[in-house]
């Protein structure tokens, strides 16, 4: 089993704060293994609505790609849910260090002994959780620290492109992965936004050409065009599997 669940799909912070689409992150589930990546607001209320069969006290790790509330606002009470109020000292978190130190952490101190390890992200490190390994391939071009990471699920290399504004070196980085996740915000590209467009990202999967892309995160531009339709545009374009996520989907790669 290798399955990815989209527990929300909001991008801009229009989006998320009026919860047009759901902002609760993507869940990354093998047999053994359970992690959550940017829980953003309502993340927690996702999981407990969820059909797919998670939980929090399944959970082995919590991965911020950075800080942005619109990724991390639920990390707390994802920490409290998953030790079970601290009565249980387990799981790990790998996050940005400004996302846990520095002049504004979003993770609240007294949770910090709650967990099992923290570990703070570094650029091409590798990190093992169970039966999946990931690792930051390069450091994003966004306000504050971020990253996005490459999963390693079995025989399956999962790109998960976080927030970052285009760089040509993006190409180069997830090169190799059979999934491709892409936040697209913006339907057209706008200058002095720091997050990907339309365009930029078919350039990117037209470059990697993953076995499937997925569009993700989307802003009200994107969302008015319909993201579905939008992907199907692109995949015309590219001959590449590109489909728009959904809240909810569980997108299942076992077979790839």
């Amino acid at each position: 089993m290798k399955e990815i669940i989209f527990l929300g799909t909001a991008g801009a912070r229009y989006v998320v704060f009026r919860q047009i689409r759901a902002s609760g992150g993507i869940w990354f589930r093998t047999e053994n293994t359970n992690i959550l990546v940017d829980p953003g607001p309502c993340s927690l209320l996702r999981i407990t609505r969820s059909k797919h069969g998670i939980s929090t006290d399944k959970l082995d790790a919590v991965i911020l790609s950075h800080r942005h509330l619109d990724h991390s606002a639920d990390i707390n009470v994802i920490i409290e849910a998953m030790t079970e109020g601290g009565f249980k000292k387990r799981g790990k978190l790998f996050a940005p260090y400004d996302a846990v130190e520095g002049d504004s952490p979003v993770v609240l101190q007294y949770l910090k002994d709650f967990l099992e390890e923290i570990i703070i992200i570094e650029e091409k490190k590798k990190y093992s959780i169970k039966d999946i390994t990931f690792y930051s391939p390069c450091r994003h071009h966004h306000r504050g620290e971020t990253y996005g990471f490459i999963f390693e699920m079995s025989s399956t290399r999962v790109g998960y492109l976080s927030d970052t504004e285009f760089f040509p070196e993006l190409k180069e980085c997830y090169k190799g992965c059979d999934v491709l996740i892409l936040n697209v915000v913006r339907l057209k590209k706008k200058d002095g936004l720091d997050h990907l467009s339309v365009p930029e990202a078919e350039e990117i999967i037209e470059a990697i050409k993953p076995k499937k892309a997925v569009i993700t995160h989307f802003g009200m531009t994107l969302i008015k065009a319909k993201p579905w339709v939008v992907a199907e545009e692109m995949k015309k374009r590219t001959g590449i599997e590109i489909i728009s996520a959904n809240d909810g989907m569980k997108l299942d790669i076992s077979s790839l």
